[in-house]
């Protein structure tokens, strides 16, 4: 039922603010949306902490924070790379174990990998990843890194 609860607000507070609007007719609408999208999704059994994993709570918002950061830094990078004369470029391919135990984990973790500019989680399984970086650096900087410590402690008890 917390479940429940926490996706209504969630999606009446995105509904906000998307809307922008506070009129009475529009914050009623919200609401009725929130519930009626709510109640779609706990009929079809997708409020669960995969489908609305709010275990992560202010975890996941600290992760989000650094990653951004990291966005950023690895998109000055490629901008680097880019408009570099000689295009230092040197595509790698890497497999290496992911330390998460959970799903949301393990897709939490492949979704930043690609979310970084450079590089691009092709494969994902529990036992191995598959990177491609645009370059060896990049490639290898995945491979027992911080964004695979940070997601872990996101994940928190498996």
């Amino acid at each position: 039922m917390i479940r429940s609860f926490s996706l209504f607000t969630f999606l009446y507070l995105f509904w906000l603010l998307l809307s922008g609007f506070f009129t009475p007719f529009l914050l009623a609408s919200g609401v009725g949306c929130a519930l009626a999208v709510t109640w779609f999704a706990r009929r079809m059994n997708v409020v669960d902490d995969e489908g609305h994993p709010v275990q992560l709570g202010p975890r996941a918002l600290i992760y989000w924070v650094w990653l951004f950061k990291e966005i950023l830094k690895s998109g000055w990078d490629v901008s680097k790379i880019i408009v570099h004369p000689k295009l230092p470029i040197s595509p790698t391919l890497v497999r290496f174990k992911p330390s998460q135990k959970t799903d949301v984990g393990l897709v939490l973790h492949a979704n930043s990998i690609t979310l970084t500019p450079g590089t691009i989680t092709i494969d994902a399984h529990a036992k191995e990843f598959l990177v491609h970086g645009l370059t060896r650096t990049a490639a290898h900087g995945v491979v027992d890194s911080e964004m695979d410590r940070r997601v872990t402690g996101c994940e928190g008890k498996a």
